[in-house]
């Protein structure tokens, strides 16, 4: 403990307050007090007036405080003084308080009322773009046949995009007017053109047998108009195990279309050529509910996956085949749904959205 005398924050020693005794100084300070009571006009004012002439610094207090040094005699009156004087301004603080909480009741009464009567305003809901809620649709068709969702980069290594799916060196699909490269091109990474890569890492990253559906966005040089844009999004399929053939594809397929578009939807595979399928061939679909009478509609390419691919991932073609497919979402969308202008589906307009409702 020290030796020097201790001060604390309820007795300062160089701080008092009127003589307890002099009953005009007492009463100057409580007329004081009552004044600046009565001006307050809001609480935080009141308050204000509160902590000044009844806090600790206040006249009030700090005379009552010198009771203490007072003779034994002279304590009851000076007590009963100041008893009296603080009571008086307690009184006038409690019926101050009372006014200017009623006031300020009704001021917020008056500012926040709701009229039940008047119109709402009404907040229009958004909803999930139409590509998504179609992009996850054919998802859970595939996951219901019990495929895998496989996904992958967008920014792509050029041997995934290109080299690993039999595209030769001098395939035009590899010229910049077809693919975005990124700089430089040393690093030979392209903005993927395809969701084909996904196909090969899957490959590569799995056990055999794989069956997995590649959803995802895609990038080409093409201008933006009704049927083409820049950016857009693809779903490709891989199934590589023993002994499938074009008939697992076939039947794949009609399934797929069934679910899609009713029982009555069909295809058909009119021979083409893929650098990563052999045999290839595109896909049309009968639409049966088509605008303006059921008809075949060209939908997307499939084929048999090149025994080049299969050796790139490191799969024997003489034990394994398989077979692949792909299709655009939008594409699917604007036959599917009508959709006329490929533009409207980039335009970010929630009207778009809300014609599809949550489910398309």
């Amino acid at each position: 403990m020290s030796d020097f005398p201790q001060k604390t924050a309820d007795r300062p020693e160089s701080v008092t307050g009127p003589d307890p005794l002099d009953e005009a100084a007492i009463n100057a300070a409580v007329e004081h007090a009552l004044d600046a009571i009565a001006a307050a006009a809001t609480l935080d004012e009141l308050k204000a007036a509160r902590l000044a002439h009844t806090g600790e610094k206040s006249p009030l207090s700090l005379a009552n405080r010198e009771i203490g040094r007072l003779p034994k005699a002279d304590k009851a009156a000076a007590g009963k003084l100041m008893g009296v004087s603080r009571g008086r301004v307690n009184k006038a603080l409690a019926a101050r308080t009372e006014v200017l909480e009623a006031e300020d009741a009704a001021r917020i009464l008056v500012e926040e009322t709701v009229d039940v009567t008047a119109a709402p305003r009404r907040r229009r809901a958004g909803a999930r773009h139409p590509l998504s809620t179609l992009q996850d649709r054919v998802s859970d068709i595939f996951v219901g046949m019990g495929w895998e969702i496989a996904e992958g980069p967008e920014l792509e290594s050029e041997w995934f995009n290109f080299d690993a799916l039999n595209f030769k060196p001098d395939h035009p699909a590899r010229e910049m007017q077809d693919t975005f490269f990124v700089e430089p091109p040393e690093a030979h990474l392209v903005l993927r053109t395809h969701t084909s890569p996904v196909q090969v890492r899957s490959l590569l990253e799995r056990e055999l047998p794989v069956y997995v559906l590649c959803p995802g966005k895609v990038f080409r040089t093409d201008e933006l108009d009704a049927t083409h844009t820049p950016v857009f999004h693809q779903f490709e399929g891989l199934a590589i195990d023993k002994g499938l053939s074009m008939a697992d594809l076939k039947g794949t397929l009609e399934r797929f279309a069934r679910q899609m578009f009713g029982d009555g939807a069909g295809i058909r595979l009119r021979p083409n050529y893929f650098p990563f399928t052999e045999p290839s061939a595109e896909l049309d679909i009968w639409h049966p509910g088509a605008k303006g009478g059921p008809r075949w509609i060209e939908w997307g390419g499939c084929g048999m996956v090149n025994p080049n691919v299969l050796r790139a991932a490191g799969v024997d073609p003489d034990v394994y085949s398989g077979f692949a497919f792909g299709m655009g979402i939008e594409r699917t969308l604007m036959f599917r749904n009508e959709v006329v202008d490929m533009r409207d589906m980039i335009e970010g307009d929630v009207r778009f959205s809300e014609h599809f409702g949550m489910e398309i």
